[in-house]
Parts: structure tokens; C-alpha cells; sequence
């Protein structure tokens, strides 16, 4: 008996919620690049990644999470697998990265989510939520700053000259932060066993930062973060009166932000959650199981309750 097999259907996998798509939709004219994985009726969470990574660094979060959550995880203009237009005809500031953000997940469909946010991720998605308060449902935090105690020693050069006069002179010694020894040392430094983590992540980063022009844009965004600093007293102010669910998983040994930067969010937010990891700057790296199951745990806890009385 002969039998027709079809190769395609054959070896095509069979989709799970921990399957993760890759996608792209045009925002503004520029394509947006992002990971999508879970049921679209469940519980929506969007991951906002930081410096000097993309999606990529949450490529082992994102299927932990979808068989629970509808996930999804874009790129920055200018990271990743984004579009990266000419930093002399675009303004790569921390407002238009958020506007770009917000329009992108209006375009999706994640209107009400939980957030989370990681480094460069909070200023992007403390600006969102501020101006669209409504669509959080409940918080995230991975060592991402919002105090001024929680800037580390390595911030000096950018908090002094740089940031108080931009001019070459200021500009090139902070260059330094984007090359190969120092990416890689964002990802190694604090963490307790570093062959836990793998150099995908610092060959990936430092691929995308040798295209031309790309560093540039990273310049652009060291200059533009003493913006949120400005913002600083109204993002505490927004925890404050919204007190939103949060939940925190703070690496100890970050070399950008302090431990006393995690403890401070508990002024604002005296119900939140704090977990002190023996990690650093990049916890999902090394404290995945800590994080999936804390995130788990705290949303079966204190989020899907009130979702449920909401629906009432």
C-alpha cells in the first residue's frame, strides 16, 4: 500500500500556549517587532525590556508564562529586530519610545494588562500607564529605577558632565557602556554563578549595537534618561494614590541600581510584594523559577480575585 505523506504537515509542530510567534506590525510607519505567546482570552501581561537587550531577554519567561497568560513582548525603535531609523531624522527620547509603545499595544488589543517592567522598561511604561491609567491591572518590577537613592556609582559619568553639558568631549567617554567587555558585565555582574547565563544575550545585544549608527541611538538614550528623573516625583505619586497590585523581584548585586532603589518603592506601596534575589541586573537569567512562580502565585493571590468580583 503506498501512502501520500504531506512533508509539511508532517513536521509542522503542534501548537501549545508555550508556543511563542513572532511577529511584526507597522506603528507609525516603522515596524515593530514582538514575541506573542498564550490563549488570547487569558489574562494579558506585556514585558517591556531594557538596556542593552530587547524581547530576547525574555525568550525563557515568555513560554513560562503562557500557558497562565496571553504574553507578549516588543521591541523598541532602535532595538532589536525594530526598525532602527537614522538617529539624525529621528528623536529617540524615552516619550516617543512610550508613544510608540502605547500606540502599539492599542493596535494589538492590550488595553487592560499586567506590566511588567525591567530597566529601560519602567520609564517607558510608567509614561504609559500614567497617561492611561486604566489599562493596568497590576504591576511587575525587575530593577528598574524610580528613586534617587537607587542610582549606583556607575551612573556618575552620565548624572555629571554629560547629562548638565552634551558636547563630544562628554559624549565619548561614555562609549565605554557599549562595548563588548562592559555588555557583557551588565549581564555577569551581581549574579552568583555567571555559567548560568549564556553569551547569547551579550553577542545578541552587541550584533544589533555594531549596526551602523546604532550606537548613536544608545548615546541618544543615555542623554535623554535625566528626563525621568524629572518624572520621578510624579511616578511615585501615581503609586501612591492608585496603588496598584505590585509585585517586586529585585537582583541584589545590580550594577546600575541599588537594593536601596527596590526598598524604596515600599514607601509608595506598602502592600507590595518585595523579593531580594541573589542576582543582578538581569534576574529572569538566573532566577526564572523564582520569578515564574512569584508572578503566578501573587496573580492567583490578589489579581484574579478582584477580576472575578469585577465580572460579577
Amino acid at each position: 500500500m503506498n501512502l501520500h505523506i504531506d512533508p509539511k504537515a508532517a513536521f509542522a509542530p503542534a501548537p501549545s500556549a508555550a508556543t511563542v510567534r513572532n511577529k511584526t506590525i507597522v506603528v507609525d510607519g516603522l515596524n515593530i517587532f514582538y514575541r506573542e505567546a498564550g490563549d488570547p482570552t487569558a489574562p494579558k501581561l506585556v514585558l517591556l525590556h531594557g538596556f542593552p537587550a530587547s524581547s530576547h531577554q525574555y525568550r525563557n519567561l515568555i513560554p513560562a508564562l503562557a500557558a497562565r497568560f496571553h504574553v507578549i513582548a516588543p521591541d523598541y525603535p532602535g532595538f532589536g529586530n525594530s526598525d532602527m531609523p537614522d538617529p539624525a531624522a529621528y528623536s529617540y527620547t524615552f516619550d516617543r519610545t512610550s508613544e510608540i509603545v502605547e500606540a502599539f499595544l492599542e493596535n494589538v488589543g492590550f488595553t487592560r494588562f499586567g506590566l511588567f517592567v525591567q530597566d529601560y522598561g519602567g520609564p517607558v511604561g510608567f509614561r504609559i500607564v500614567a497617561r492611561r491609567p486604566e489599562w493596568l491591572e497590576w504591576l511587575i518590577i525587575q530593577n528598574t529605577n524610580a528613586y534617587e537613592v537607587g542610582f549606583a556609582p556607575v551612573w556618575d559619568g552620565l548624572r555629571g558632565a554629560y547629562w548638565k553639558t552634551r558636547a563630544p568631549e562628554t559624549e565619548k567617554p561614555l562609549e565605554a557602556f557599549l562595548q563588548a567587555e562592559t555588555v557583557k558585565l551588565v549581564y555577569t555582574h551581581g549574579h552568583a554563578d555567571p555559567t548560568l547565563i549564556t553569551p547569547d544575550n551579550w553577542n545578541m545585544d552587541l550584533h544589533y549595537l555594531d549596526r551602523p549608527g546604532a550606537r548613536q541611538v544608545q548615546l541618544d538614550f543615555f542623554y535623554d534618561y535625566r528626563t525621568n528623573v524629572a518624572l520621578y516625583p510624579q511616578w511615585q505619586t501615581f503609586l501612591r494614590e492608585r496603588q496598584p497590585k505590585t509585585i517586586i523581584f529585585w537582583g541584589q548585586g545590580d550594577i546600575f541600581f541599588t537594593p536601596e532603589g527596590g526598598e524604596s518603592y515600599l514607601a509608595d506601596l506598602p502592600d507590595a510584594e518585595l523579593h531580594r534575589l541573589n542576582s543582578g541586573h538581569f534576574a529572569v537569567e538566573d532566577c526564572l523559577p523564582q520569578i515564574v512562580e512569584g508572578m503566578i502565585a501573587f496573580h492567583a493571590r490578589h489579581v484574579a480575585p478582584a477580576s472575578l468580583r469585577a465580572t460579577d
